[in-house]
């Protein structure tokens, strides 16, 4: 396999940009030459099957080589927890496998060597059990974070676009959720601009971005938001629909990522697109970004 090149591309400071890639033929050898295709300089990745409870053990060799090119070349890396996971739900089986889920996961993104750990943050599913869901998020959750070095992976909380009995969607729903997990310091935010557009954040007026970003610094303090999740939506704010759009192609509109590119809570904060259309969109969605992040 080929040693990192000491051409290799510098991530860049401001944002560092990229996309979810399929691992293909494992993370050093499709991965990183997907990410490096794209001419990002940042990735996220399923460390398992993210639709399946099985737990992957990764392949030794992959997973040091992965982790030495993003040390050697500076490139932040992410992992998405599975679909499946949802530890509000009421079902005990579910909770119990989704507690697994993240720990296990929390131990694959230390070992590829990646920044953070992406968690939906789930739904209570019947009502009248918010609090008792809270509960179990606390219970699931605090050993976790308090077993995870300073120089480890963060547990990234992703809201949700609203659907369903969510328990945290806008950003003020961020407020009971931290509080309920004592602002753990390795905890971070990945704020998906499709799910926050769906659930009501103004992100598609003038200062609709500088104020939800001004919000959630308020809520959850600064240095807490770890990653954007840049997708445009499909359907309408407040929709309470999950259905990505690629960038400039959906109802909040290029404005909305210049705008978020250019705020300084964003300052440093990588993006990723989880936008349709496969690797050529993915290419072309990036390079409207680099232009709206440096112009």
């Amino acid at each position: 396999m080929p040693t990192p090149s000491s051409s290799a591309p510098v991530t860049h400071a401001r944002n560092p940009l990229g996309a979810h890639v399929a691992v293909g033929a494992g993370l050093a050898r499709g991965a990183w030459a997907t990410m490096r295709g794209l001419g990002a300089d940042t990735l996220q990745v399923f460390a398992g099957n993210p639709r399946g409870w099985a737990a992957s053990k990764g392949d030794p060799a992959q997973d040091s080589a992965f982790r030495t090119r993003c040390e050697d070349e500076g490139v932040p890396a992410f992992v998405h927890a599975p679909y499946l996971v949802n530890l509000g739900s009421p079902n005990p089986a579910t909770y119990e496998k989704s507690v697994a889920a993240v720990a296990h996961n929390l131990a694959r993104t230390a070992a590829i060597g990646a920044r953070g750990l992406v968690v939906h943050t789930g739904s209570c599913v019947d009502d009248g059990t918010y609090d008792v869901a809270l509960k179990q998020v606390r219970e699931g959750l605090l050993p976790l974070l308090d077993a995870l070095p300073d120089d480890g992976p963060r547990l990234l909380l992703e809201p949700t676009a609203g659907q369903g009995r969510s328990l945290c969607a806008r950003v003020d729903d961020l407020e009971p959720y931290l509080d309920a997990l004592d602002h753990h310091p390795r905890l971070g935010i990945c704020l998906d601009t499709c799910h926050a557009f769906a659930a009501g954040e103004p992100l598609d007026e003038p200062d609709g971005v500088a104020a939800t970003l001004e919000r959630l610094v308020e809520i959850a303090g600064p240095g807490r938001l770890a990653l954007v999740h840049a997708n445009d939506s499909k359907d309408v704010r407040g929709s309470f629909k999950d259905r990505h759009e690629r960038i400039g192609q959906g109802h909040l509109g290029a404005d909305a990522f210049a705008a978020l590119l250019a705020h300084p809570v964003t300052e440093g904060v990588p993006f990723i697109l989880e936008t349709p259309g496969g690797v050529e969109a993915w290419g072309e969605d990036l390079v409207l970004l680099a232009g709206l992040r440096d112009r």
